[in-house]
């Protein structure tokens, strides 16, 4: 059995990294991403994250699956040469949508790095916290990675390989994305969308057998977020043709734009990156969550330059509480990509923050 904190332990800790000083935001400059050390952990970068979502499917059901781990540099260390110096944290995310159940199931973990308890291996992506993990192998080109979380809590155990099917994408300027106005408000950025998956889930003590695909981000910045933006909404689809979407933006508290940006790859691998200003995302209907109160839209129009999409979540309720690990509320789910037709032509992950309180990074 996993071994979680106690619920006084786990506040106490969390009060203890929340009132840990950090270093003042730093510039994050455009660079030649190097592969595969850039597959690994940057630890002198502020925030960072490896994260995978994707759809499965089983004989007799359609699931959604998120597995995510973050990192985050903390400036308790300075000159202090203890080995219990707290100078990385990670933190970690499960989410299952089960929509036969018409259910999310999540789970979370925290924990500061070393100790054989949590880990970020810095030349290649090795991340582990307690027993859950994400690793990867093979050339650059070719990667596999493979994921496990189980959470008894939840009721749910991933074990799953990825394989790449196209090169990475490099988000941004060959890796250098913009994420604000401000020079320093960018990160190294890259993608691996159309992972072929396979592998199984045990959901409620009974094992399935499951097929997908899925997309793979990873992210890292010294930069925080502009002062103006609460929060983003973030689109990557996979589409059926094998092409590839991404769009993004930060938003204000008044739900208009500070800044957007994304990318296209076409299935022959033609890649078109927009500029902010380029993609506007217009919100549908609505759905407020009984627990939290907020309000989200679970419907999108999106615009690009690759052409006008509708974003159409297939669960209402995918809003998740990390507020144990990373701190926030957010919505994370599984959704279809229509057409202006009207014709699904892709599936893929919708992420909504700061809908519930402004996100602080």
């Amino acid at each position: 059995m996993t071994q979680r904190p106690a619920p006084l332990a786990r506040r106490r800790l969390l009060i203890a990294l929340a009132a840990l000083p950090v270093h003042a935001s730093q510039t994050i400059r455009p660079r030649t991403l190097q592969f595969p050390r850039d597959f690994g952990a940057h630890p002198d970068a502020r925030t960072e994250w490896w994260y995978t979502t994707g759809s499965l499917v089983s004989a007799d059901a359609l699931f959604g699956f998120q597995v995510t781990f973050f990192r985050s540099r903390t400036d308790v260390a300075g000159a202090n040469p203890s080995r219990f110096a707290a100078r990385q944290l990670l933190f970690a995310h499960a989410a299952l949508t089960d929509l036969q159940g018409r259910r999310l199931r999540h789970d979370q973990r925290l924990a500061r790095a070393g100790f054989s308890v949590a880990q970020a291996a810095e030349t290649d992506t090795a991340v582990s916290l307690r027993d859950w993990h994400l690793h990867r192998d093979g050339p650059a080109d070719r990667s596999r990675y493979r994921a496990r979380a189980r959470s008894e809590a939840a009721g749910f155990d991933l074990d799953l390989a990825f394989a790449a099917t196209q090169p990475l994408l490099l988000q941004g300027e060959k890796g250098f994305s913009r994420k604000g106005p401000r020079p320093e408000q960018a990160s190294h950025y890259y993608s691996q969308p159309q992972l072929a998956v396979t592998g199984t889930l045990r959901l409620d003590g009974r094992a399935r057998p499951v097929t997908g695909r899925a997309w793979l981000d990873h992210e890292w910045s010294d930069a925080l977020l502009d002062a103006q933006a609460v929060g983003w909404d973030w689109i990557g689809m996979n589409l059926d043709d094998g092409a590839a979407l991404t769009a993004f933006r930060l938003r204000r508290a008044d739900g208009t734009s500070l800044w957007a940006g994304g990318s296209w790859r076409a299935a022959d691998g033609t890649l078109r990156t927009f500029g902010d200003g380029e993609v506007t995302f217009t919100p549908g209907r609505v759905w407020a969550s009984p627990a939290s109160r907020a309000s989200y839209p679970v419907t999108w129009t999106v615009k690009t330059p690759a052409g006008t999409f509708e974003v159409r979540s297939l669960l209402d309720n995918q809003e998740l509480d990390s507020r144990a690990s990373t701190g926030a509320i957010y919505w994370e789910g599984l959704s279809d990509l229509l057409d202006e037709g009207g014709r699904r032509v892709g599936r893929g992950y919708l992420e909504m923050t700061g809908y519930a309180s402004a996100l602080k990074l």
